[in-house]
């Protein structure tokens, strides 16, 4: 009788050992697939940083390089973006080297009473204040305000240093609406930067 109970009980501690919930264990962490998806991500961005700064500057040579490391379940990228290159400029980030400030006007002030259609040229006085030479290329380009008025720029001194001024001009046709008009203009590189303070033009035509 005694024996029989014995092996109830042993008969009932494996049938509840069976029972029992078994515990899962977690997944371990596949590092090559950490490192190839960071790696794809990481392309991906740089081939959108490259389509768009071939955009905006046509000429340039970016260099960029990606390294991914994975360490456990983190993953380290790290970026290195090359500089690029303006032409006639060397060592130019973007054009970012362009400054430039307004420092009188020459012709046609402020207020100036014009017919309606007629044409007139304004000529601003502005200064160099970046780093970067003016060359080929550099323009004067249409900021806004309420009317372009037909504006057309006149062609810029072959080589403008820093720190030197110079005067630049657009042609100017006078809307045939009687009314005061603005117009703001701007310094742009050649790869179509805008840069510096704006200059304007204000006139009333009756």
């Amino acid at each position: 009788m005694k024996t029989k109970h014995i092996t109830l009980t042993l008969l009932l501690c494996l049938l509840l050992a069976a029972c029992a919930p078994q515990e899962t264990p977690l997944p371990t962490p596949d590092i090559d697939a950490i490192r190839t998806a960071a790696a794809k991500t990481v392309m991906a961005d740089i081939a959108a940083t490259e389509a768009a700064q071939a955009s905006l500057t046509p000429a340039a040579s970016p260099t960029i390089q990606a390294t991914v490391t994975a360490d456990g379940p983190t993953v380290t990228v790290t970026l290195t973006v090359g500089v690029l290159s303006t032409p006639g400029v060397i060592g130019t980030p973007l054009g970012l080297c362009d400054d430039a400030a307004f420092v009188s006007d020459v012709t046609i002030e402020d207020g100036s009473v014009m017919t309606p259609g007629q044409e007139f040229l304004k000529t601003w006085k502005v200064r160099n204040t970046g780093d970067c030479t003016w060359g080929a290329g550099y323009t004067i380009v249409y900021g806004g305000y309420n009317d372009k008025m037909s504006g057309v720029p006149a062609s810029i001194p072959s080589s403008v240093v820093p720190n030197q001024d110079v005067d630049v001009s657009v042609q100017f046709k006078a809307p045939t609406k009687v009314g005061e008009y603005l117009s703001a203009w701007r310094m742009a590189n050649p790869n179509g930067y805008a840069f510096g303070q704006f200059f304007f033009v204000k006139i009333i035509v009756r």
